[in-house]
């Protein structure tokens, strides 16, 4: 009878979300590697040598804007309820 059981309980498992979800859980995932990829790099070879490009438009404001954006997608995807009635 325990073997029963088991096999009825592993039947009724299912995912705790919906492949909506995931699929926003995704897009987000991308956003945030994307920003952590624009924002490599910058730096110089050489200790006394200063490069301003640490200091470009592409790594202070896109790249922690994408990540934001991706943030807020998960936040999305997780608080998404793809079985309620519109």
């Amino acid at each position: 009878m325990g073997e029963k059981k088991r096999k009825e309980q592993a039947q009724n498992q299912s995912f705790i979300f919906e492949r909506e979800n995931y699929k926003f859980m995704l897009i987000g995932a991308a956003f945030i590697a994307l920003g952590f990829i624009l924002m490599a790099g910058g730096g110089s070879d050489d200790p006394n040598v200063f490069n301003p490009d640490i200091y470009s438009w592409r790594r202070i404001r896109l790249a922690p804007a994408l990540i934001l954006i991706g943030f807020g997608f998960e936040v999305y995807a997780i608080l998404l309820n793809p079985n309620k009635e519109k």
